[in-house]
């Protein structure tokens, strides 16, 4: 694991150490990465939402049966292979 020095203000250190005591962590280390994990998390979200807004205003929407779905499978083997 690698290590990662940061400057915070007193205010926020004091934050941080309450957040440690009270949060159940072992280290402001522990609470940090959880934030971070936290934002990786809520940025998938974010994410994954657009994308779905997006595939939401893309048009009509059309029947995905077994017929579409095996065209799809066909078109993508036909692709892979003239790699």
């Amino acid at each position: 694991m690698t290590t990662m020095n940061i400057s915070l203000p007193e205010t926020l250190k004091s934050f941080v150490d309450h957040q440690v005591q009270d949060g159940g962590y072992s280290t402001s280390s522990e609470y940090v990465r959880d934030l971070i994990r936290r934002d990786q998390v809520r940025r998938a979200e974010l994410h994954l939402a657009t994308l779905m807004m997006d595939g939401l205003e893309s048009g009509s929407a059309i029947p995905a049966d077994d017929n579409y779905w095996k065209n799809k499978r066909a078109a993508l083997t036909l692709r892979h292979d003239a790699r």
